[in-house]
């Protein structure tokens, strides 16, 4: 089965703010909001000059999530588009920003060398999400139309064909 790097994040938002006490009627807003500011954070980092780098150190572990201005920007999408809105006093925003440098880290050492070519590049980027990539052996790890129009998309975004 490939890795969903969305329902990944969502189990261990789902996991990490069950320490938190959140008022029910903001339970599913601070769930959504986690959710959306972390995987907002990686998308906005890819699109960026420099981000896939960001990405990469992240992803295997070479950079810690509380030094990463990946899990800052989080920090920051989450505290101005959710908590800024929800009024829920000081000490539980605190704890909830405080829950995002660990979601954050448990995404560290998913992206490994996964085409046994020796480094960790594009290819092994679509074969840990299993969008396509080309294991060592040749075979096709999605083979599908799926996996080229997501290697066509994440190839122009990241300016690799």
């Amino acid at each position: 089965m490939a890795f969903n790097i969305q329902d990944f994040i969502t189990s261990q938002v789902a996991s990490a703010v069950g320490s938190v006490d959140v008022p029910s009627n903001a339970k599913n807003q601070v769930l959504n909001g986690l959710t959306d500011s972390i995987l907002g954070s990686l998308t906005q980092t890819a699109t960026k000059a420099g981000g896939i780098d960001q990405l990469k150190g992240l992803l295997t572990g070479t950079t810690s999530a509380a030094a990463s201005p990946i899990t800052a920007l989080a920090t920051n999408m989450f505290s101005k588009n959710i908590l800024s809105s929800l009024g829920l006093g000081a000490v539980t925003n605190s704890a909830l920003t405080g829950l995002i440098p660990n979601i954050v880290g448990k995404l560290s050492g998913i992206l490994k060398d996964q085409d046994g070519d020796g480094d960790v590049d594009f290819n092994d980027i679509l074969i840990t999400l299993g969008v396509g990539g080309k294991k060592s052996s040749g075979s096709s790890a999605a083979g599908s139309i799926l996996g080229s129009a997501a290697k066509s998309i994440l190839g122009s975004i990241l300016g690799k064909k």
